[in-house]
């Protein structure tokens, strides 16, 4: 008999606040952990991703198809896509399932529905302060498996609000059994979750991003000049579409930079009305809260500046303040450093102005 395994990451994340299959874990999202397992296993000869419609990108590279308005649905999806006589349904937030519980479950879903499950070692009360004989309870996992034939005469009923898919198989009046789980296949529900499957793989991952940008000296001789997020008296300023502060494109292009994200140059592009002389302070704060949203924080910036005018020192401890509160830092986490141009070349001549930048991020569990 053929296994085909279904991965389910067409959830919405509600309960977590964000996206935490795509989070890192370990150098890869969290999805392709369960993903590698099942299709890693000698038993399985499929494995197919069941996403949001408007997720499927994030799939690239692993046939991935719609899911639908709810759990059920999502499983129906696709269970009917399958190939197998046996499919297994796993869900995406279960990174660290193991084979031999894989086999188990296996063995156990060639004629029946079949899951995983782990003793309850709590003591457990109800809202009205009950005690509950948790000797006769059991906390489900997944992967949950049964024949496709099963999977589709269940799947196809109509049931409202069940999140365990043999309840689906037992309410269709196909006999289920129950096979020892795994406390460590954990599923990633809260943050807590979250910080617990980290500490797991080990250290959290740390990348560097590194930034450049030039701009001339404006022929406007009214122009300001912003270097850092601070207004300086020299006039004239930089030239550029925005207010060209050349020192925070070079930091927000080090952030971005750090995630594979592009640059300011995309993001905020010079042909766009909207980005007419607008505070660079803005770039920043975006590229920080695009490094956030992918699970990473700022931990530090350094940052250099070649000019020749204005003096960029005497101001130092303003710009660090400045750039620290953008991205959501302490200042003694920003250095800011200027040199000149020992008179060479355009930015010797004091044509422009240079800044140079790089950031460190890390892997964050806290939102």
């Amino acid at each position: 008999m053929t296994v085909s395994a279904v991965l389910l990451c067409a959830g919405s994340s509600q309960r977590f606040g964000r996206d935490k299959l795509t989070l890192p874990l370990g150098g890869k999202p969290v999805w392709r952990w369960a993903y590698e397992a099942l299709a890693s296993h000698p038993e399985i000869q499929e494995v197919i991703v069941v996403t949001a419609p408007e997720r499927l990108a994030e799939f690239d590279g692993v046939r991935a198809l719609s899911g639908g308005k709810d759990r059920q649905e999502s499983s129906r999806n696709g269970v009917e896509a399958c190939s197998g006589d046996v499919v297994l349904v796993h869900d995406g937030a279960r990174p660290f399932v193991s084979a031999e519980m894989i086999s188990r479950v296996i063995a156990g879903s060639r004629v029946q529905g079949c899951g995983p499950a782990v003793p309850v070692t709590d003591t457990i009360r109800t809202a009205n302060l009950e005690l509950v004989d948790r000797e006769s309870l059991r906390a489900m996992q997944t992967p949950q498996g049964a024949p496709k034939s099963a999977w589709l005469t269940a799947l196809n009923h109509q049931f409202c609000g069940m999140t365990d898919d043999l309840s689906l198989l037992q309410a269709s009046g196909i006999p289920i059994e129950l096979v020892e789980g795994d406390p460590a296949n954990i599923k990633i529900t809260t943050e807590s979750d979250y910080a617990t499957a980290v500490g797991r793989v080990g250290a959290p991952e740390i990348r560097t991003g590194f930034g450049y940008d030039v701009h001339a000296f404006s022929d406007d001789l009214e122009r300001p000049m912003w270097l850092g997020g601070v207004e300086f008296d020299h006039r004239p300023g930089l030239m550029g579409h925005s207010d060209a502060d050349v020192l925070l494109h070079a930091i927000a292009d080090a952030l971005l930079g750090s995630l594979s994200l592009g640059d300011i140059g995309v993001l905020f592009p010079n042909t766009d009305p909207a980005f007419k002389d607008k505070r660079s302070k803005a770039f920043v704060e975006e590229a920080a809260r695009r490094v956030r949203e992918r699970g990473f924080r700022c931990t530090h910036v350094d940052a250099t500046v070649i000019a020749e005018v204005p003096k960029v020192m005497v101001r130092q401890a303003e710009i660090r303040a400045a750039i620290a509160e953008m991205i959501g830092i302490s200042p003694d986490r920003v250095s800011v450093k200027a040199t000149t141009h020992e008179r060479l070349g355009s930015l010797g001549r004091a044509e422009g102005i240079a800044a140079m930048a790089v950031a460190t991020v890390a892997q964050a569990w806290e939102s």
